[in-house]
């Protein structure tokens, strides 16, 4: 199966900062990755083009579109602590923001039955009216917005370590759009307990698995088997967008969970049976251990081309201390099931 791979040469001019962990040298671990898939010829690579000013409206506010452009027209700086940027940064935010939606039409015409999305900055923590943590443009809910307003309906599956608070707070009343994020808990931001399920008028349309440290991948697959899954099935959606952040893999410097390579090969299969063949786009989001990101982004790939590979293999806990699906992890899942259950029999 063909897979689209989105990359701009602009995603390598954004610089966050000497020592900053999103470096270009992601992007660099990731096109390594997609060379190691295997997919030869069904790998098309495409440069997205730059999102428009209305499509970028849809999520952020005009002020600060235009504020974020001029910072870094006029040389850039540190937005917050975590997040800064030079004259680079708009175009390499701005062309990460139409990605999305040019993924969306070459995928309409046949060109491929999935596309991968390796752009940085990366984009789930922005907010309508600011930037946060390394992200300044929130790109899959641009691109969930285009989609809903055609009529779509669009599932968010986010795998990132962090909780997308952005994305959420894009759709938190809007019935349109599920969103599911399993993530640690507690890390930056702060954000994404179990508590949190959606507006009235969409309540249950916001589904969270907040993981504590160490957490393996079978507890991941049991949270598809037992929440994402079933809540699929009920949604219905027409499209599935990914924050496919490596970040959850056992290696990376900025995280505490216990995720393989072989793991995200296990959670793109399970993405891939729920979904239309098609209308699969991953964005990239976080991963910052740079051989960890490889291995993980060749996985992912393979898997969404049908490629045979090797990988590491799939986690469990049992040792070292990890926890799985038999310890706390695997009651956070039974919690968000009975959750889900109980709003859907309201």
């Amino acid at each position: 199966m063909k897979v689209l791979l989105g990359v701009h040469e602009a995603s390598f001019a954004h610089e966050a900062g000497v020592g900053h962990p999103e470096s270009p040298e992601r992007l660099r671990a990731v096109v390594r990755g997609a060379e190691s898939a295997g997919l030869g010829d069904l790998l098309v690579t495409f440069a997205p083009r730059a999102a428009s000013a209305e499509e970028i409206e849809r999520v952020h506010t005009q002020r600060y579109i235009h504020e974020l452009e001029k910072f870094c027209r006029e040389g850039g700086g540190r937005l917050d602590p975590d997040t800064a940027v030079t004259p680079a940064s708009y175009q390499a935010a701005n062309h990460g923001a139409g990605a999305g939606i040019d993924a969306v039409s070459r995928l309409r015409a046949g060109e491929a039955s999935a596309a991968f999305l390796a752009l940085r900055p990366p984009g789930h923590h922005a907010l309508s009216e600011r930037a946060m943590g390394f992200c300044l443009l929130n790109n899959i809910a641009i691109t969930a917005a285009a989609l809903v307003r055609e009529g779509e309906r669009v599932v968010i599956v986010d795998i990132d370590a962090h909780h997308g608070n952005g994305t959420q707070a894009a759709f938190y009343s809007d019935p349109r759009v599920l969103y599911i994020s399993m993530h640690q808990y507690p890390l930056y931001p702060g954000s994404g307990e179990l508590s949190e399920v959606g507006e009235a008028g969409a309540s249950g349309c916001t589904i969270n698995l907040p993981f504590p440290a160490k957490t393996t991948g079978d507890a991941y697959s049991l949270a598809f088997d037992e929440v994402v899954i079933p809540a699929c099935e009920r949604f219905g959606p027409t499209w599935l967008l990914v924050s496919a952040g490596f970040d959850a893999h056992r290696e990376d410097p900025l995280t505490d969970l216990g995720l393989t390579a072989g793991d995200y090969a296990v959670m793109t299969q399970k993405l891939m049976d729920l979904s239309i063949p098609g209308r699969r786009i991953f964005f990239l989001e976080g991963g910052y251990h740079p051989l960890a990101l490889e291995r993980s982004v060749m996985a992912t790939l393979a898997v969404l081309g049908a490629s045979t590979f090797e990988t590491e293999t799939v986690s469990g806990s049992g040792s070292d201390g990890l926890r799985g699906a038999t310890g706390e992890a695997g009651r956070i899942v039974d919690r968000a099931r009975q959750l889900q259950e109980r709003i859907f029999n309201s």
